[in-house]
């Protein structure tokens, strides 16, 4: 039990939810019932517990197990907490067979659609990345403020293709059009995950504040200087 309560208390750092449901009367009518020993107790107050924290969390068993062990996986993003990332050295390296296009030929380079943001309009520039044996795309990426704001939208029903390291009180549970967000409100390092599974190191860079949803099987990160609401309120204008 004392593992489990320490992980349990760790994992609070990443939650910001709307209020939980109440499961207090079911623990009380569990706790009601006799127990032969202290230890049935303190197990059904365990599984109360564990109970809550699916409720509040997205609905898939691996985000719980990964939330405890300090690696969050959503949305094609791995998030690995630490209390001092290491900060990346030297320029970074662009995403494998970066190239600039057109918004027309870029949507015909990947194999889901490219949403523009109602609020931003259309992008300065748009950039493809990492393409596969047949010539698709795996990343798009949206240009605005000269760079320093951008969109990457990627296939969610791949791998993973962002790592970023982060400390657990600058990453919180948000909301997109009602689904599970993610939001990071600190710089933090970020780099790529090739299509082989490992972390591009080279293309390590401090990323800004970043907002991490998916819609449709297509995950998206925006990246800025946003707050929270104005990220959200971009995201949730995408058509």
């Amino acid at each position: 039990m004392g593992d489990l309560e320490r992980e349990l208390r760790d994992l609070s750092a990443w939650l910001e939810t709307p209020d939980p449901p109440d499961v207090t009367a079911r623990v009380r009518v569990q706790l009601s019932r006799p127990a032969p020993r202290r230890r049935r107790w303190r197990s059904l107050a365990a599984m109360a517990l564990v109970a809550l924290l699916v409720a509040v969390l997205p609905p898939t068993r691996a985000a719980v197990a990964d939330a405890v062990a300090g690696l969050l996986r959503f949305a094609g993003v791995s998030i690995a907490t630490s209390s001092a990332p290491a900060l990346p050295s030297g320029t970074p390296s662009p995403l494998p067979a970066q190239r600039a296009t057109a918004l027309d030929e870029a949507q015909r380079a990947v194999r889901f659609p490219i949403r523009l943001p109602a609020k931003l309009g259309p992008p300065e520039r748009v950039l493809v990345a990492d393409p596969d044996a047949t010539g698709n795309c795996r990343v798009a990426t949206l240009l605005y403020d000269g760079g320093a704001l951008r969109i990457d939208a990627f296939d969610g029903r791949l791998d993973l293709a962002f790592h970023k390291e982060a400390s657990p009180p600058g990453v919180a549970w948000v909301q997109v059009n009602g689904d599970f967000a993610i939001w990071v409100d600190s710089p933090h390092v970020l780099s790529y995950v090739d299509r082989a599974g490992e972390v591009r190191r080279e293309t390590a860079r401090l990323a800004a504040s970043t907002l991490i949803w998916q819609e449709a099987d297509v995950s998206y990160r925006l990246e800025g200087a946003l707050t929270e609401a104005e990220a959200i309120e971009v995201a949730s204008s995408l058509r």
